[in-house]
């Protein structure tokens, strides 16, 4: 299987691809992208984007896209269908959550395989409670450890059955923070034995998928650097976790890291990141991370092969036939707090 050389992912400008930004990617050969808002207008717009970005390093790269529901979801309609926040959904599924979240993905999942999107960043297996800061909350799954766990191997294998590969996040677990990562960092002050049992448990219960994605969180209980970008945390994520697959950071652009991005880059790959990404789409700053992450070393190689090995055909499904199951759910659901 051919497998990019840089050991990052990035994003693009706009809704074509440039030629200044063609020859970049051409070069340095990263893993794979991002697409956002930015780069969607239509599905044959976005086609072509997405085709020509694996044209221009010659190979099927994977493409990625934040597509969980309610605020984050990059395709909209009128061209795509709408989906609730993930914690409204569940609580309006009650009891038939999980089936209804796996019909929900693998809706998602045929939606951005039309479109030549196979990596979506989900499920999201952090834990909620009353002080988690509302840009995460409602994008959870619930409080319970073990039923977040049986709702987010749900996301995975809806994702995993149309064809899209999941991008477990936040890792080692991100509920616990009090402020927005995208301008601040959070401090996570809970003893190790309260996070294992708690924050821990469902990323280890999922450690088996094939990637997930970093938390900008400082948890003090082990040190004082936000995991991203501690070894001591990275070693949490690979021993304790016990997570084997590719491990990418969430977007160095976010303020919760300090430094240019030539030093954020830098320390979350010498922590030990396998992957570097960079979601803004600006040119000189992912040259900048290209020359700060460089190629990826063998057992960041050896993780994303195995890691791409995990894409295959999307299962042959009505999708119409998929719909009226998951309407039909919906409708019974008892509805109250989950």
């Amino acid at each position: 299987m051919t497998i990019g050389r840089g050991a990052a992912i990035f994003g693009c400008a706009g809704v074509t691809l440039g030629r200044d930004e063609a020859a970049f990617f051409r070069d340095y050969d990263p893993f794979g992208f991002i697409v956002f808002a930015r780069n969607i207008e239509t599905p044959d717009q976005l086609r072509r984007l997405t085709a020509a970005l694996r044209d221009c390093v010659g190979r099927d790269a994977p493409i990625l896209v934040d597509q969980e529901g309610g605020r984050v979801q990059r395709l909209r309609a009128p061209h795509w269908r709408e989906w609730t926040a993930p914690l409204d959904f569940i609580t309006a599924a009650g009891a038939h959550a999980e089936r209804a979240l796996y019909l929900r993905y693998q809706i998602i999942a045929q939606e951005l395989g039309c479109v030549g999107i196979d990596a979506n960043c989900a499920p999201v297996a952090d834990l909620i409670s009353d002080a988690t800061h509302p840009f995460l909350k409602n994008r959870c799954y619930g409080a319970d450890p073990e039923r977040v766990s049986v709702l987010a191997r749900a996301v995975a294998q809806g994702l995993l059955d149309g064809g899209c590969l999941p991008v477990v996040k936040h890792m080692p677990g991100h509920g616990r923070s009090t402020v927005d990562t995208h301008h601040d960092l959070p401090r996570v002050d809970a003893s190790r034995q309260e996070l294992t049992a708690h924050d821990f448990a469902p990323f280890k219960a999922l450690n088996d998928l094939p990637m997930a994605m970093t938390a900008h969180l400082v948890f003090t209980a082990y040190d004082d650097l936000p995991a991203t970008q501690s070894a001591v945390m990275i070693d949490v994520i690979r021993s304790q976790i016990g997570f084997g697959g590719l491990l990418m950071t969430d977007d160095l652009n976010m303020h919760a890291l300090s430094g240019d991005i030539s030093a954020r880059t830098f320390a979350a790959m010498a922590a030990g990141c396998d992957i570097a990404l960079h979601c803004n789409g600006a040119l000189g700053e992912m040259q900048q991370v290209a020359k700060a992450a460089g190629d990826m070393h063998a057992a960041a190689r050896q993780r994303a092969q195995a890691a791409l090995a995990w894409r295959k055909p999307a299962a042959q499904v009505d999708i119409a036939a998929l719909e009226a199951d998951l309407a039909g759910l919906m409708k019974d659901a008892p509805h109250g707090p989950n």
